[in-house]
């Protein structure tokens, strides 16, 4: 009977030690996944960083190229109004001559339409 109760305690023990090597796989198994957890987080932001700096590197170049445009516009419209400016410059005494003379000398002509009432 003793050797009985000794195999039965032998048996509590060996499932006690089992039950603690369950726990103690359960616990790593848990802290592993936390870690891993923590790592992938860790690397999605780092990812996430990334994107963001190659996004904001494309945005300042497609502004920049906005920018440079609006000053080469700035240009082209500064060097077009010179340009008006001095043609109006040079033109300006004729078209007033000529809008004098068609104003000023007056040809009374009868209208090819106009018939005598007769």
């Amino acid at each position: 009977m003793a050797s009985q109760s000794q195999g039965i305690q032998q048996l509590l023990q060996a499932e006690k030690r089992a039950a603690e090597k369950v726990a103690e796989a359960r616990k790593r198994k848990n802290r592993r996944l936390k870690q891993a957890k923590e790592e992938a987080q860790a690397e999605i932001e780092q990812y996430r960083m990334q994107r963001d700096k190659d996004f904001k590197t494309k945005e300042a170049a497609a502004l920049g190229s906005h920018g440079n445009s609006a000053v080469e516009v700035d240009k082209e419209t500064v060097g077009k109004m010179g340009s008006i400016q001095t043609s109006y410059q040079q033109n300006r005494e004729g078209v007033l001559g000529n809008l004098l003379k068609m104003v000023c000398d007056i040809k009374p002509e009868i209208h090819v339409n106009y018939r005598f009432a007769g």
